[in-house]
């Protein structure tokens, strides 16, 4: 029997134009242990966005400002020894099978408990130590970008179920679409998201403090000291993270 998850991502800027976009591939060296990588670029007449096959990655997003001035407005690294590198950021990757914190690498399914290997304060992380950031994906062009694929078989990290999860990032306009989707041959966990961390100004232009954020949100969930949430929804007024009208990143903070 096969359970199937689908996941609709987000969709980064604003729409524009709907012309076609162009995809092209390159190899982009191999990895320590010699698995070759690709690199895709997705180019329109707004945007152009580049993907790499070691997790699944956001390179660059090349994006126009008000003005028509275009910059790198996410981070990332120029090569995959960059990535291998840095073991704590995640720059641009697909974290999974599980994004964020398991307590303790632990939880239960029909009555049986699994256990994911600790890699963060007692706690498993993006799916353990070797989860899918850390993965050779497999890539194809589509129509308007590029499809990412990778078959997480039945334990991977003590997961159960073989996983087998599509992500596809694709341009049109101003914007950039990842949908997600998995299919498991057991019941499991899965939580895939893009770990992508964005500066407006562009990539190494100083910091964000200065950006204006807006979050329609009333309540958050306070963690705790290994930030694993505590269960309460607590209210956003009166602390840093009320961002229910258009506020500067930096005014809240201490």
């Amino acid at each position: 029997m096969k359970f199937k998850y689908a996941m609709v991502g987000t969709a980064v800027l604003l729409m524009s134009s709907l012309a076609q976009a162009s995809v092209s591939k390159a190899s982009w060296g191999k990895t320590a242990e010699g698995k070759a990588v690709e690199i895709f670029t997705v180019s329109d007449a707004d945007l152009t966005v580049r993907i790499t096959t070691f997790g699944a990655r956001v390179v660059s997003i090349e994006a126009p400002d008000k003005n028509g001035k275009k910059a790198d407005v996410v981070l990332g690294y120029d090569n995959v020894a960059g990535y291998e590198g840095d073991t704590t950021t995640y720059f641009g990757s697909i974290v999974g099978r599980y994004g964020n914190r398991i307590a303790k690498g632990t939880f239960s399914i029909d009555g049986k408990t699994y256990h994911v290997p600790l890699n963060n304060n007692g706690n498993a992380l993006h799916g353990g130590p070797a989860g899918y950031s850390s993965k050779v994906w497999t890539g194809k062009e589509i129509p308007d970008g590029v499809e990412m694929s990778l078959v997480s078989p039945d334990g991977d990290m003590g997961f159960p179920g073989t996983l087998t999860v599509h992500v596809r990032y694709t341009v049109v306009g101003k914007s950039l679409h990842i949908n997600y989707s998995a299919t498991t041959t057991k019941p499991t966990v899965v939580n895939l998201t893009n770990h992508s961390y964005f500066n407006l100004a562009g990539n190494g232009k100083g910091n964000i403090l200065g950006t204006v954020l807006m979050i329609p949100a009333d309540r958050y969930t306070p963690v705790n000291a290994t930030q694993i949430p505590t269960g309460v929804l607590a209210p956003v007024a009166g602390t840093p993270f009320d961002f229910r009208k258009p506020t500067p990143i930096g005014a809240a903070l201490p």
